[in-house]
């Protein structure tokens, strides 16, 4: 700084600071839309990969068997009741029907391979939760959570596609006020299950029932 002016108490930028006001003119005009754009992607549909619906090898569809069909979500997802995954089926559970139903179908060439090697079907996992959360399956099938409370209508579905709106903001919404997710227990594998009552007053009393009391005791569900 000119030793004159600071004598007189007059400020003056350093040359250098020249050097950086472009930069400084960039970050303000570039920071608002960073933000913008952050925030945009945050609450993406592809950030929770809601909607995803990989091709799987086989192209099973839950509309037929869960559908038309009718078969039980527990007959194939096995240990959905007592572990914490919901479990694939092995070969020899789809083998039980289609070694006789559509044998000769080249679509089910994987399922005969397998069978026949020993291997497992590279199924494609549609749902994956982040590492840091913690989801036990039986812990809410046993309370009386319903299947398509988390993944939809999967009866209407010949690709599974991962449900809209499932995020953590979901989950907390629902551990606040589980009542109108809650039913009997015969119920829970039930697609578009209508309670025969008030939802409320069936969840409060399965609430009851099950000694749960989200949010404060998440021991009962989380052990």
């Amino acid at each position: 700084m000119d030793p004159e002016r600071r004598e007189a108490g007059l400020f003056v930028f350093p040359r250098w600071a020249n050097a950086i006001r472009p930069h400084l003119t960039a970050a303000a005009l570039l920071t608002p839309v960073y933000l913008a754009v952050l925030i945009y992607l945050a609450f993406a549909p592809g950030t929770s990969s809601e909607g995803y619906a990989p091709e799987q090898p086989v192209p099973y569809s839950h509309r037929l068997h869960a559908g038309e069909l009718g078969l039980d979500c527990r007959y194939c997802h096995a240990g959905v009741e007592t572990g914490a995954f919901a479990t694939l089926p092995p070969t020899a559970t789809c083998m039980n029907c289609h070694a006789s139903v559509r044998a000769d179908s080249e679509l089910l060439a994987p399922i005969r391979d397998s069978y026949a090697s020993g291997l497992p079907v590279a199924w494609v996992r549609v749902h994956d939760l982040p590492d840091y959360a913690y989801f036990d399956h039986s812990a809410h099938v046993s309370r009386g959570v319903g299947c398509e409370s988390c993944h939809g209508r999967i009866d209407k579905m010949d690709v599974v596609t991962q449900a809209a709106g499932l995020n953590m903001a979901w989950c907390l919404a629902c551990h606040r006020q589980p009542e109108p997710h809650l039913r009997p227990p015969a119920e829970v594998t039930t697609m578009g299950y209508v309670p025969s009552g008030d939802a409320f007053e069936i969840g409060s009393r399965l609430r009851a029932e099950r000694n749960i009391d989200p949010p404060t005791d998440c021991s009962t569900c989380h052990r």
